[in-house]
């Protein structure tokens, strides 16, 4: 079938009721979450995973993309009406919407946060139905060599998802690839780091691991911090949501920048929403006439980080559907949904799975117009979800991260593994040990040890076979020069620091 075909599939798919009111429920709870700070969607969607068991594959990918890309929109509302980012993505939004709040000027900083990153969204939606299906095309000639190189750049890109040091991302990834080896082996059954421990045979499930380094460890960060202060909530009336004709004239550019820079970037492992938006910053205060207004109330400044957050979110999912890898840490949980629900995420997926496929792709554009339409009208409702206090909020969260991991197996060891791994993301974040890289190495260490097996098959042990194949040796070159790209810093501050002796 055609573009055109396919889109229209996708259409008698996600505008089915059922589809309609999950992709409705995924955006509602998405900018929910974006407006409360220290939530976020990686650890929503980890809550909220095992309540789409009962769905079929199709809704509940829609609705779970819906919590991520939603979660985009709704963390403007904190960052220009408290300074408080609700996403880490809507950290560049604080730094001008919060001043055109203290101007008076908030209502324009909500419209055009709004209808920038509906732009935003419908640019990314099309750029990822008209980009996609030749990527899996191409991703079709993989093999097991391929995809084994594939994995390995994807767990090396994985050191970009920290702000930190690199080798705590990779004391992470290498954590992560042994909790991937505990369970019986694929191939000759026995088992491994299982210590007697018969609940441990099957291995130790994602769920669990997420719940607990998302969900507990947030829950427990959010406390300490509810301790030592409030937030100081922008108490004025809120006027003139839409835009004036002169904000569109100094918006528009931007939002068109923003758009591009961050659906490029978004496809990329390791680039995501974060970098967009500091990007399409960077990118606006350049081709300003005027860059000494930025920080001190530039609508340029909150239009285009928007735009660019809101594209990077949903240019992300280019690498998740036609290459089967998550590009940061919500990705690798729609990866594990997928695979629940009996889908393997790949090249494969257009051919074998095109209802899904299609679906997923245009429910991003029905959920871009049901946020434009819910955004609105709704701010003043967030405005008074800010000020409930954590205290009242944390029960809530706990009792669907118990829940959600008990109904799972129906398995009392499970909910003691996310407690464990609760007080383990904890120390992380106490010792700025971020888990996404371990997580990604969680969800993708099973797939590089069975590659690595099946190319060691079929090239009678042969090494030299992930060098003797084009796009393998790509691949492979490609993960030496992120590594070298991240040790530059390092030799460089090293030198210095000799030189200063």
């Amino acid at each position: 079938m055609g573009f055109w075909e396919n889109l229209l599939q996708g259409f008698a798919v996600s505008l089915t009721a059922f589809n309609i009111w999950c992709c409705f429920a995924g955006v509602l709870v998405g900018t929910l979450v974006g407006v409360l700070p220290g939530l976020g969607p990686t650890a929503t969607i980890a809550l909220l995973l095992p309540l789409t068991f009962k769905q079929d594959a199709i809704s509940a990918i829609i609705m779970l993309a819906g919590i991520y890309y939603g979660a985009q929109y709704g963390g403007s509302t904190t960052s220009i009406l408290v300074n408080i980012p609700g996403e880490a993505s809507s950290v560049v939004t604080a730094l001008d919407g919060y001043q055109m709040a203290r101007q008076g000027r908030a209502g324009p900083a909500l419209g055009i946060a709004a209808f920038g990153s509906f732009i935003a969204g419908t640019v990314a939606t099309f750029g990822l139905a008209l980009l996609a299906p030749p990527m899996a095309s191409v991703a079709l000639k993989f093999g097991p060599p391929e995809y084994f190189s594939l994995v390995c750049l994807g767990l090396v890109a994985a050191t970009f998802l920290t702000q930190g040091s690199m080798l705590k991302s990779l004391i992470m990834i290498v954590f992560g690839l042994m909790l991937g080896t505990v369970g019986r082996d694929m191939v000759t059954g026995y088992p491994r780091f299982t210590y007697g421990v018969y609940d441990l045979e099957d291995g130790i499930g994602f769920i669990p691991i997420i719940m607990g380094v998302f969900g507990i460890a947030e829950i427990l960060s959010n406390l300490e911090s509810s301790l030592t202060g409030g937030k100081d909530i922008y108490e004025k009336r809120i006027t003139g949501l839409l835009p004036s004709l002169k904000d569109w004239a100094l918006s528009i550019g931007p939002i068109l920048r923003g758009s591009v820079v961050g659906f490029f970037l978004g496809t990329l492992p390791g680039g995501g929403a974060v970098l967009a938006s500091f990007a399409s910053y960077t990118v606006e205060k350049k081709v300003s006439k005027d860059p000494q207004s930025f920080g001190k109330g530039a609508i340029q400044g909150v239009a285009g980080p928007e735009a660019a957050n809101n594209a990077a979110s949903q240019g992300a999912f280019i690498p998740l559907l036609t290459l089967g890898i998550p590009s940061n840490a919500v990705m690798a949980l729609l990866v594990g949904a997928l695979m629940i629900h009996g889908v393997q995420p790949g090249p494969q997926m257009i051919t074998k799975n095109p209802a899904l496929f299609w679906g997923v792709i245009t429910s991003m554009y029905l959920g871009n117009i049901l946020l434009l339409i819910l955004n609105l009208p709704l701010i003043r409702l967030w405005v008074q979800i800010l000020k409930i206090p954590y205290r009242i909020l944390f029960p809530l969260i706990l009792m669907f991260c118990l829940i959600g991991v008990y109904s799972l197996n129906n398995s009392i060891f499970e909910i003691y593994l996310m407690g464990g791994f609760g007080i383990l993301g904890y120390i992380f974040k106490k010792l700025d040990f971020e888990p996404a890289p371990m997580i990604l190495a969680v969800i993708l260490g099973p797939m590089l040890e069975d590659n690595l097996k099946h190319a060691m098959l079929i090239s009678s042990g042969d090494l030299t076979v992930f060098f003797s194949r084009p796009i393998s040796v790509v691949f492979l070159g490609l993960s030496f020069l992120c590594v070298l790209f991240q040790m530059i810093p390092a030799i460089r501050h090293s030198k210095d620091v000799a030189l200063k002796e």
